[in-house]
């Protein structure tokens, strides 16, 4: 049984992927038309670390998207994925501490505060992109998340669905299991200790 389970946010704990799919496709449409899939290529990263690979020194236009993105966040529905409420509360049941590690921000969290209010109370600790020098596919938010509960990486169980997500996930030494809710089973198999589709799949090894 693993000490601690280290959650990222959107494709994992919420099925929230299609619609940021959806707003950066756009955005990436109108920006950065020569680079196709572009919007697959950012999953994972933070902000701050879109905006200087791809809009560095676009001071006006980084301040368009940025509002833009916080309309969209405050009108979207966070749906958890499938069992993962059942599946939270029996992990806290046997006495795993349980973590988010998202890249996203603290004012995106805020509007999952106040849609899911009860969301504070299934983990505890919540780690956003402020917490973290690097970000994925370092290992360094995941690192930190294991350090929050003072455990070994090796005893932490990371759930991720993004390829920067799970090789995140896989240099911090953690166990990984990968979800198939934004990128197909088969695609991230080789970045992963287990796939699953959703979380009336997993099954707890006692290894």
């Amino acid at each position: 049984m693993k000490k601690a389970a280290l959650f990222d946010l959107d494709g994992v704990v919420f099925d929230t992927e299609p619609q940021y799919t959806v707003f950066w496709g756009q955005i990436c449409r109108e920006y950065h038309p020569e680079i196709p899939d572009l919007e697959y290529k950012i999953k994972g990263q933070t902000l701050t670390q879109i905006y200087d690979r791809f809009f560095s020194g676009q001071d006006e236009e980084q301040k368009v998207i940025t509002q833009r993105l916080n309309e969209f966040e405050s009108n979207m529905k966070f749906n958890y994925v499938e069992g993962f409420e059942e599946f939270i509360h029996s992990l806290r049941q046997k006495g795993v501490k349980t973590a988010v590690v998202t890249s996203s921000n603290r004012e995106k969290m805020e509007s999952v505060y106040r849609q899911r209010p009860e969301f504070k109370s299934l983990f505890d600790a919540i780690l956003t992109s402020e917490d973290f020098e690097e970000s994925k596919p370092s290992p360094d938010c995941y690192l930190k998340g294991a350090a929050r509960f003072g455990v070994k990486p090796e005893d932490c169980v990371v759930f991720e669905d993004s390829f920067n997500g799970l090789k995140s996930g896989r240099a911090s030494g953690a166990y990984v299991v990968g979800l198939a809710t934004t990128n197909p089973a088969e695609a991230i198999a080789p970045y992963a200790d287990q796939v699953i589709n959703d979380f009336t799949q997993f099954i707890i090894h006692n290894s």
